[in-house]
């Protein structure tokens, strides 16, 4: 398949998409319009900026399907350009490929974990540019596929027939940046999910998304997960006469070593410990309660 046929699709009327909008930003004259005119070529809509600051007022104005920076570029790096257009949420999700001189590993560790999809040195050929634009868009294009397909967020908690609803209580921060992660933990927490499938469903790059998740809350995305299996184990070993094993598969576990270990490490014991603990306690409170209202 060649690189324009990758991108520019038909639907099912034998209709062309939308052209593809591609922002250039590079302060080289030269070197960006010869990236202009290679994308142009293969049916792209193009645009140019010749620094940072541009660059992210292009993009919010904009709001191209994908991003090609340098980083070295004057006014706002490209690093700076890459933070400013992940924390917003229109230009969030944006495929973003950084075209630079910039070649050590740490400049590319750097790259990668601020949330770049791509990273190509110079020099490189104009085909080699299109090459990663084509495999971005596909990978994008795939999420959004797969995001489609995702169970979507259901009304109510997936163990409301069997807890009672007083017994759930929030446990996620209110951030507008995390409320689609959160929504989809809340709602999913009880299959077998992970930080990719986290990543699919909000439409982030897995890498993005935990370096946001980390930087907000100081916790990982795993972590919210696990918080809230722990959640609903500990309200239905309080509140059924579950067994232990049906209480790990119903809050998400394969494994019930996982389960286990899991539950240990946040509670200092086992889920069975735990409910015994919890019941004697709760029948104390109980009888005290009885008489105190006998003495009244």
């Amino acid at each position: 398949m060649s690189i324009k046929a990758s991108i520019i699709n038909y639907n099912i009327f034998g209709e062309e998409k939308s052209v593809k909008k591609i922002l250039v930003i590079e302060d080289t004259a030269s070197t960006r319009n010869l990236f202009l005119e290679g994308i142009k070529a293969k049916g792209f809509y193009t645009i140019g900026a010749e620094n940072g600051l541009i660059g992210v007022q292009r993009a919010n104005e904009e709001l191209p399907d994908l991003i090609v920076s340098e980083i070295m570029i004057p006014k706002l790096n490209g690093y700076g350009v890459l933070t400013t257009l992940r924390q917003n949420p229109l230009t969030a999700t944006i495929p973003f490929i950084f075209v630079t001189v910039r070649i050590t590993r740490t400049d590319i560790r750097k790259g990668m974990e601020l949330g770049a999809d791509d990273y190509l040195t110079k020099p490189c050929t104009v085909e080699e540019l299109l090459r990663a634009i084509a495999v971005c868009l596909e990978k994008r294009a795939f999420l959004q596929q797969q995001y489609a397909v995702q169970p979507q967020i259901v009304a109510e908690p997936p163990l409301a027939d069997i807890i009672k609803p007083a017994a759930f209580e929030c446990i996620f921060p209110s951030n507008h940046q995390l409320n689609k992660v959160f929504s989809f933990i809340e709602a999913n927490y009880h299959r077998p999910i992970t930080l990719k499938d986290v990543a699919v469903a909000v439409g982030y790059c897995p890498t993005y998304l935990t370096n946001l998740v980390q930087k907000q809350t100081g916790q990982t995305v795993q972590n919210w997960i696990i918080q809230r299996r722990m959640l609903a184990a500990r309200s239905l070993l309080l509140e059924t006469d579950q067994k232990i094993e049906a209480i790990a598969t119903l809050v998400g576990y394969q494994c019930m070593v996982h389960f286990f270990r899991q539950f240990r490490q946040h509670h200092g014991t086992t889920p069975q410990a735990w409910r015994r603990a919890s019941a004697t306690s709760s029948l104390q409170k109980h009888e005290r309660s009885n008489c105190y209202e006998t003495q009244i």
